[in-house]
């Protein structure tokens, strides 16, 4: 089978703890080279056995052999380093949130597409099974109509003095950071678009930023929908939909992969009480999926416009902070 090489831009620890790994894990992908702006590349290459390193970005970059390129830079970087990775007609997988402002996404979106390479955002937990299963369940009808859907992600930040997601040039806070799932996860699951949101936020007094967030929208299709995201509470990463006759709820909705990749389904309906399982390797799953693009030559499932929508989302969010008003989106 044709295996897609592929380059990893930053020793980020998500890329060490969860995307190499999932690169190695896959059927169709192989780990290529790696690059950093220090020694940290030539470690990380002996881990996992990596054959190329480098100490800069641009040499990883020049490597004619080396097809695609993870990106887990701050999220201020995302679009130089995007951009430049389409320059030298690599395929680019990016960290979510793709950039800090629709203008940005939408000028990293159109270079990539001119440029020829396929560009995704890496929300990783929309390839687990379970949220299509979910789909299917309110497509039956079992909890009657939808009527209001929530969900959360949060976990306690400690030693914040040198974390970047505290860092607002860099693009810190929890909606870039968390809350951006709970967006994605209501626009996926629901099929529908915010016509409105109002969101209500603790700042951070030395920082700016977002430390906790409560994003409340409308939905086109006339659902009531809250996004909660924080940095100040314990760990949990889950959604709920409820119906005119139940609901349901997804308590590993986004990290699966820290409870042995299982995801479970609990409904509650007129019918009764069950629990559903289905187990997913989310990040191999979107490695895999980004690679067949590539050897396919498909557009990836996970759109260009719908990057941009759920980017247009998050910045009514943070106009929403700013001017202390409800936000109607167009």
């Amino acid at each position: 089978m044709r295996k897609v090489r592929w380059g990893v831009i930053s020793t980020a620890g998500i890329a060490q703890t969860q995307v190499i790994p999932a690169i190695l894990r896959s059927d169709n992908a192989e780990i290529f080279g790696i690059a950093s702006r220090g020694e940290q590349a030539k470690k990380v290459a002996e881990a996992f056995s990596i054959p190329h390193y480098y100490d800069s970005y641009e040499k990883l970059l020049m490597n004619p052999e080396i097809e695609a390129v993870y990106i887990p830079l701050p999220n201020h970087l995302h679009k130089q380093w995007a951009m430049e990775a389409a320059k030298y007609g690599k395929h680019v997988l990016v960290e979510k949130p793709a950039a800090l402002t629709v203008e940005e996404t939408e000028e990293m979106t159109a270079f990539c597409r001119k440029r020829n390479v396929k560009f995704m955002e890496a929300f990783m937990y929309q390839f687990h099974p379970q949220h299509q299963r979910v789909k299917e369940i309110i497509s039956s009808g079992e909890i009657g109509e939808t009527k209001f859907m929530r969900a959360g992600f949060s976990f306690y930040m400690e030693n914040r003095d040198d974390n970047i997601r505290m860092k607002k040039e860099m693009g810190g806070g929890s909606i870039y950071d968390v809350g951006c799932y709970g967006i994605h996860a209501i626009r996926n699951i629901l099929g529908s678009e915010p016509v409105t949101v109002e969101t209500f936020a603790e700042l951070d007094p030395q920082t700016g930023i977002d430390v906790s967030s409560i994003v409340y929208m409308k939905l086109e299709n006339g659902v009531n929908c809250v996004v909660d995201c924080s940095f100040e509470m314990a760990f949990r990463h889950d959604y709920e939909i409820v119906g005119t006759k139940g609901k349901i709820t997804v308590p590993a909705a986004y990290r699966p992969d820290v409870v042995g990749h299982r995801g479970v389904i609990h409904i509650e309906s007129d019918q009764g009480n069950r629990s559903e399982m289905l187990e997913g390797d989310q990040y191999k799953l979107q490695i895999e999926h980004f690679s067949k693009a590539i050897i396919d030559n498909l557009e990836p499932a996970y759109s260009a416009e719908n990057i941009l929508q759920n980017m247009r989302v998050i910045e009514a969010c943070y106009k929403s902070i700013e001017k202390r008003r409800t936000v109607e989106l167009v």
